[in-house]
């Protein structure tokens, strides 16, 4: 089988045809199956031999009636079932090949697919998956793309042993009797007609199938992942209800769909039937007045089965194909999406940085309708903390997203060690930075690897170095199996604290240039509190650090507070400035002194 190397090549950033029409994802999706070439060629000439030896199994047979059974020679006939017994061996080796062959192209082919459409997932901008549900992502990835795989693995075959068997059929059927044929012939139009009206609606209904299965998808994993609040609300009956409302959007968008296309087998078996009354009224007719032998009525009546069973198949498998499309346009929007930028061609690889960070003049807005900042300034000196402090929406999450490059500013210079990030490399920047977030995420892996996520290349005893200055190794140790413990999905079994003493643990592995922090004591027990506080005073040291600040008695100690009000600067200054200045951060610290008396 076939590698990553085997796969397209896409450009990343590359916007190719649109998936939007039906037939340019019909080439797409040929361009991943055309990479394996030769075994497509093994299995076109298996689907030829098939083909050609099914269909001269019922020649033979009409043959010998005339040849063998009406003269009675024996011995005629027993060569006929002898040659007719090796036409059908034949037949079934080459149509175990052909799927044997096919099988492993489809399945090279959507391990390609889910391959490139993962790491489009890597290259795509933060802001897309703000507006994305993951169950819904995760859908594409799986459904979508398993539909296509079981798609191919029959379809492709099915569409070419189908047109192959029709023409076959229809040549031997002139060359028999060119009447005959005629009269068979007089089913296409009406089969046309019936098989057009059903696809023109199941292919709508097939693609909102996809649509609706995708946000049921969503939908179920975000409750799953919210039972906790769903629970703490009771608000079970109401998710069960959307659910249940949810639901019955993809059953009927399901019952549609598979009812429409049910209508196609139904409709050609009468045809079928119809065909084949004909073919023996009028071929009997002939018969007696000596125009065509028996033999020749018993082939067209077992060629027009074969005449109007492929076109059955092209019909079954034309709707399937619809399905298949339909997942592959959800799979291609993903991959058509616009990625991160590209860095610049000269962009620049920090192989060190100082820590020295500038915003000069800085505006950027999310829906560009208005600024989220605002012709932002402030310099830190290298080794200098700085805390944000402000209402909710105030910019302060956006000054970081700026500062990481997930965001572009739309005026306005972000400087750092005197370089322009935006000629630096992404890569090269955020791995000098690092993160200890409110909401810290952990791997479903072991303590130890979930720490040495910050620093791959790190041993054990860094890793465990690691953890000690973080005051993490002591509730390690009194774990079952300590270091080598399984973590569950998000580390939820282990306590919020402990998840944060992790989170620092592989930030002090890290070991950044410039440290990011989310306030990470909230909602934190007082004595896990001061662990967290000891540990991150011992991670900023030497480092330029930005604390998004809630509680404003744990920025006391930064070099300058900036207080941001609707996307602009309104103070800066360290803490005794500020208070003395009894301006607006004097107003948030005394509020907050207040609460916590009362």
């Amino acid at each position: 089988m076939s590698t990553r190397m085997n796969r397209p090549k896409h450009s990343v950033g590359e916007k190719p045809q649109q998936a939007k029409d039906r037939m340019a994802t019909v080439k797409r999706i040929w361009s991943y199956l055309a990479v394996n070439h030769k075994l497509l060629i093994a299995v076109l000439a298996m689907v030829v031999a098939s083909s050609g030896l099914g269909l001269l199994g019922p020649f033979l047979l009409g043959r010998g009636i005339d040849d063998y059974i009406v003269t009675k020679d024996h011995q005629g006939i027993f060569i006929l079932l002898l040659g007719l017994s090796v036409v059908f061996v034949l037949h079934s080796l080459s149509l175990w090949y052909q799927n044997y062959w096919m099988v492993g192209i489809a399945q090279n082919t959507v391990f390609s697919m889910r391959t490139e459409l993962f790491e489009q997932l890597h290259r795509l901008p933060i802001h897309f998956f703000d507006k994305r549900q993951h169950g819904e992502l995760m859908s594409r990835i799986t459904n979508d793309i398993e539909n296509v795989s079981s798609t191919l693995n029959t379809s492709v075959i099915q569409i070419f042993s189908s047109v192959l068997t029709i023409v076959g059929t229809v040549v031997i059927m002139l060359w028999l009797s060119p009447l005959l044929t005629l009269i068979t012939m007089t089913i296409i139009p009406i089969m046309f007609f019936g098989i057009k009206w059903i696809t023109k609606r199941t292919g709508k209904l097939f693609k909102e199938q996809q649509r609706y299965l995708g946000e049921l998808n969503g939908y179920i994993e975000e409750t799953i992942s919210g039972q906790e609040i769903v629970k703490t609300f009771s608000q079970e009956e109401t998710v069960i209800n959307e659910f249940l409302e949810k639901s019955e959007k993809l059953k009927k968008a399901g019952y549609f769909a598979q009812a429409y296309s049910g209508f196609i087998p139904k409709l050609m078996n009468v045809l079928n039937n119809l065909s084949f009354a004909v073919i023996a009224w009028i071929g009997g007719i002939l018969a007696l007045n000596g125009h065509i032998t028996i033999g020749t009525i018993v082939i067209f009546a077992e060629y027009s089965r074969q005449f109007t069973r492929p076109l059955n198949d092209l019909a079954n498998q034309f709707n399937t194909l619809l399905s298949a499309v339909a997942g592959a346009e959800r799979v291609f929007d993903i991959l058509d999406e616009e990625v991160e930028a590209r860095d610049e061609i000269k962009a620049k690889k920090m192989n060190e940085i100082h820590g020295d960070v500038e915003f000069d003049h800085v505006s950027f807005s999310y829906d560009k309708d208005g600024n989220t900042i605002k012709d932002v300034s402030f310099d830190v000196k290298a080794g200098q903390s700085v805390a944000f402090v402000g209402p909710t929406g105030a910019g302060k999450t956006t000054i970081i997203n700026l500062l990481s490059r997930f965001y572009e500013p739309d005026s306005g210079a972000i400087l750092i060690d005197g370089v322009n990030t935006s000629i630096m490399t992404r890569e090269s920047l955020r791995q000098k930075m690092g993160f200890v977030l409110q909401d810290t995420y952990l791997f479903q892996a072991s303590i130890l690897d979930n720490i040495r996520y910050g620093r791959l290349d790190a041993t054990d005893e860094e890793v465990i170095e690691a953890a000690k200055s973080a005051n993490a190794h002591s509730f390690i140790m009194k774990l079952p199996n300590q270091y080598k413990t399984i973590l569950k999905q998000d580390g939820s079994g282990i306590s919020q604290g402990q998840r944060q003493l992790l989170s620092i643990a592989r930030a002090i592995l890290a070991n950044p240039s410039i440290l990011i922090l989310d306030e990470a004591t909230s909602s934190i027990d007082t004595v896990t509190e001061m662990k967290i506080q000891e540990a991150i005073q011992r991670l900023m040291k030497g480092k330029t650090s930005f604390i998004i600040a809630h509680r404003l008695n744990t920025i006391e100690k930064a070099d300058q507070i900036i207080v941001l009000n609707e996307g602009e600067i309104v103070e800066k200054g360290n803490h005794e400035f500020l208070l003395q200045q009894k301006g607006y951060y004097y107003n948030l610290f005394t509020s907050q002194l207040k609460k916590q008396v009362i």
